[in-house]
């Protein structure tokens, strides 16, 4: 049981990069107007997406995010 709560809590910290992908995300912007905020591509961007919502273990970009704000780590 000690084992699976452990696999269930989020990492303690995210990228700076994932961290800004989300905060944009999170903010209203859309996949393209986020990349050229950041100066990336829009691949760059869902890549950095994609990547926290694996460490956050979550399913869609606004259950990562979600998740993010309640750990404060956005």
């Amino acid at each position: 049981m000690k084992r699976l709560h452990e696999l269930s809590e989020p990492p303690e910290a995210l990228t700076e990069a994932q961290i800004e992908a989300l905060r944009c995300i999170a903010g209203g912007d859309r996949f393209a107007a986020a990349a050229e905020k950041l100066g990336i591509s829009e691949s760059a961007l869902k890549a950095r997406i994609s990547s926290a919502r694996d460490r956050l273990m979550a399913r869609t970009t606004a259950e990562a995010i979600q998740r993010a704000k309640d750990n404060r780590l956005i």
